[in-house]
């Protein structure tokens, strides 16, 4: 089993990326599931029904969002009729629509795919080891094929959570800092870790966003509206994964950035 992620779909920038690139990456890379974060994909804040329909049409099997997954109040209306788009699991049990993970069929292997987000440093939520041990023995009674999207601003909150499960899910794949880390690696037991996939949408502005904006927040503190950057080029930031089938165990982890300083070579 291949597993291709990608991270942070941002605003019509990240979209028109993904739109452009995902192909291309399908085809040289032949992966047989395909997994986005969308929590930006619209506007930067937030996935409405329109850009959700995109971004499957464009290759995502399943799309997973984050800390502004109800910045976009449209999500409330098809986030519950759908399998293919989840939310992050340990958010207030019972209280929201939609779902926290999902399982998929790929070529008569199920493979289940979990959305958690962080405490440190983010909105409050449930706690992830909890709900996620709660979650993992559900789906383990059903595939050894299991993925995970941690969406957390601390590092040492997603390498903690990968080793906690280490050996009981086939990888954890951090997203939400918007800036891919260099310490993919399999641990002992088998899990695929990565601390960040980074994002798609704007390689020219600041984690997506104007520079000019964020320049000026952090020099007079005052309130500043952040928008998209829609000028420059573009990144794109992922990662392959191969796992048995079987055991669930991952067997390889690859990162993958393209953008203007790394061009990918099919």
């Amino acid at each position: 089993m291949r597993i291709l992620f990608i991270g942070d779909v941002m605003g019509e920038a990240g979209q028109e990326m993904f739109v452009e690139t995902v192909p291309v990456l399908k085809r040289s890379l032949h992966p047989q599931l395909t997994i986005a974060n969308g929590e930006n994909a619209t506007r930067g804040r937030g996935i409405n029904e329109k850009v959700y329909k995109k971004l499957l049409k464009a290759g995502a099997d399943v799309i997973t969002m984050g800390n502004h997954t109800w910045d976009n109040q449209e999500i409330q209306e098809f986030i519950g009729s759908t399998k293919k788009l989840i939310r992050p699991a340990n958010f207030s049990a019972g209280q929201v629509p939609g779902k926290g993970y999902t399982i998929v069929n790929v070529n008569g292997t199920k493979v289940g795919v979990l959305d958690m987000q962080g405490r440190v440093f983010m909105n409050p939520s449930d706690d992830p080891f909890a709900v996620a041990e709660e979650i993992i023995s559900q789906l383990e009674k059903e595939t050894p094929v299991i993925f995970v999207d941690f969406h957390g601003e601390a590092t040492s909150e997603k390498e903690a959570f990968a080793w906690n499960f280490d050996g009981r899910v086939s990888a954890v794949v951090g997203t939400h800092t918007h800036v891919q880390t260099n310490d993919a690696r399999i641990l002992p037991q088998g899990t695929a870790f990565l601390s960040d996939v980074g994002f798609t949408g704007p390689y020219d502005g600041i984690l997506g966003m104007r520079r000019s904006s964020v320049i000026r927040r952090f020099k007079n503190q005052m309130p500043t509206r952040f928008e998209v950057e829609t000028s420059g080029g573009q990144t794109l930031g992922a990662v392959v994964i191969d796992v048995d089938d079987q055991t669930g165990r991952a067997k390889k982890i690859r990162n993958i950035r393209v953008d203007p300083d790394h061009p990918f070579m099919e």
